[in-house]
Order: structure tokens, then sequence, then C-alpha cells
């Protein structure tokens, strides 16, 4: 294969200071990559006869060579028809609309993965139940997690563990009309999980993320610790089975270890660096620019790559 040539990369974010970011960043720079931020919600999307263009703060982005999309939940519709546009107009992005969308949307994403085989608690989604006793029928005996079917970093995950914990809690989310879901407590897995980097083919990174005291909450945004982890064969199949279910390149799969058989959480198309790298002492950002640099030669190269 030739050598790497200088690619043209961007990274599609709200947050250019971000700690991911940055790391995206400074990896590419000093691989010798030019590389820029993109305002996500600074981008205007257009359409003019057979012409698709995408202006990012009035003045029209430039063809690059890949795009990194860093979009945050809130920022979910906007960023996945801004990724949309980009891939018609035949700029590469490492993670397709589809796949964050699918991810993201908890509810399909449940769909996704039952349909392939993966197991994840028992789950079930509400919009305006008939009161606590639908459910327990539904869901379970108490405990039980609630989240809102839209969120990250274990932003609004509640666990109600009293009746009336679930009467206030189905209150609140009929009185915002939000949908929402309900899963089964794993207690068995004493307030830990396993975040796994999924990166093309490989896992290249594992933690183990623990709970604060008196918190359920594993995410690091919560207060929660890591440390390195080491997988086993079926862990490391099921992080890489449940990436290629939502075609993602580079994700972070959150699974829980259970006394029959390790489970999915959730599949996550833009995780975080900071932490991974904190915890296992690894460069997964220049992971990443290198998978960017391989997937383009392969597509300049094909007969040489293969």
């Amino acid at each position: 294969m030739p050598a790497v040539q200088p690619l043209s990369l961007a990274v599609l974010t709200i947050e250019p200071d971000c700690g991911s970011t940055k790391r995206l960043v400074a990896a590419a720079t000093a691989r010798g990559h030019r590389i820029e931020c993109i305002n996500t919600m600074g981008c205007s999307l257009h359409v003019q006869g057979s012409m698709l263009s995408v202006r990012g703060d009035g003045a029209p982005l430039p063809h690059y060579d890949m795009v990194i999309p860093r979009i945050g939940a809130a920022m979910t519709p906007h960023g996945c028809a801004v990724v949309e546009q980009l891939e018609a107009m035949g700029i590469p992005c490492l993670a397709g609309a589809e796949a964050i969308r699918s991810s993201r949307d908890k509810r399909r994403a449940h769909q996704m993965m039952a349909s392939a085989g993966i197991h994840a608690p028992r789950t079930s989604f509400f919009c305006v139940p008939s009161g606590v006793q639908e459910v327990l029928a539904s869901a379970g005996p108490l405990p039980l997690v609630f989240k809102p079917t839209q969120s990250s970093q274990g932003l609004g995950v509640e666990l109600a563990r009293t009746a009336q914990d679930l009467e206030r809690l189905i209150d609140h989310y009929v009185r915002e009309q939000k949908d929402f879901l309900v899963q089964t407590f794993v207690d068995e897995a004493a307030g830990e999980d396993l975040r796994c980097i999924v990166l093309g083919d490989r896992v290249v990174a594992a933690m183990t993320r623990t709970a604060a005291p008196g918190e359920f909450r594993s995410n690091l945004h919560q207060g929660g610790r890591a440390k390195a982890a080491t997988l086993s064969d079926s862990e490391r199949a099921l992080a890489l089975h449940a990436a290629s279910v939502f075609g993602l390149a580079f994700a972070g799969v959150d699974i829980l270890r259970t006394r029959s058989e390790p489970i999915v959480l959730e599949v996550n198309s833009s995780p975080g660096l900071e932490g991974i790298e904190r915890a296992t002492g690894l460069d997964i950002a220049s992971e990443v620019i290198a998978h960017i640099e391989h997937a383009r030669a392969i597509s300049a190269y094909p007969e040489t790559a293969a």
C-alpha cells in the first residue's frame, strides 16, 4: 500500500473545546493531516436543481476526505441531516446518518439488537401507561430503571425502588408528555459495566466503570470510576456484533456482566475518549486517525490494499 498521504479531515461538533474533540484534532495534526471543526448547528443545507451543498457559518464547506461526527443527543435531528447531506455529496463520514439515528433512538436500537439475537435487559417502552400496575405487569418487579428514550451520559436515568418512586416517575413522564422506557435492574452487575471501544473489526480498548457510592449509574459523567478491563472472548465478540448491527465503524458498546451471559446496555455512536484513554493508558485518538488513513487508502487503491 502506498505511503499515507495528508488528508483533509473535519470534526462535526458544537463543542470544539471538548476533550475528545481536542484529542482527535491533536492526533490528526501529529500524523500530518489537516483537520478543522465544523459547527453542527451553524450548518445550513442547500439544494439547487441536482446540486447539493452545505454551508458552515455562511461559507461553503470544502470536500473533506473524512468527516468525524461528534453529535450530542440534543443535536441528533439536525446533526443527522447534515451528515446525510454530506454523504449524498460523496463526502465519507466515520458514522453514517442512519447508524447515528438508530443507535441514538433507544426504541429502535433495542428492536435491532433483538432482531440480531443480542440480549439486553428486559425493556418496555411507554407513552401514556394506565398506571403502576401496567408498568409492573410489563416490565417486571421493582426495582426498575427509568430512562428517557433520547438521552446520553446517564442524564435523566432514575431508579424506582418503591411503588411511590414508580408512581412519581410515571406521573412525571405523563405530565411532560414524553415517551420513556423501563428496564429490569440487573442487581448482580453490582453497579459495574464494561465500556468497549470498537474500531473497524477490533475492540481497541475496554474499561470497567463502577458507580460512585450511593449511585447506581456507572457513567463517568455521573461520578463513576474507571479502570482498564480484560475482556473474555464472548464479550469481545458481543461488542463487535453490537457495533456491526448499526453499521458503526467506531462505537462505544456498553456491556453488563451477568451470571448467565454478557448483555448489551447500549451502543454509542460518539464515544468519549478521555475517560477510557486515562483508564487504559492507550492512545485511542491516534488509533481512530490510523483507521481513517487505512480506510481512505483502501478506497483510493483497492487492488494494492487487497
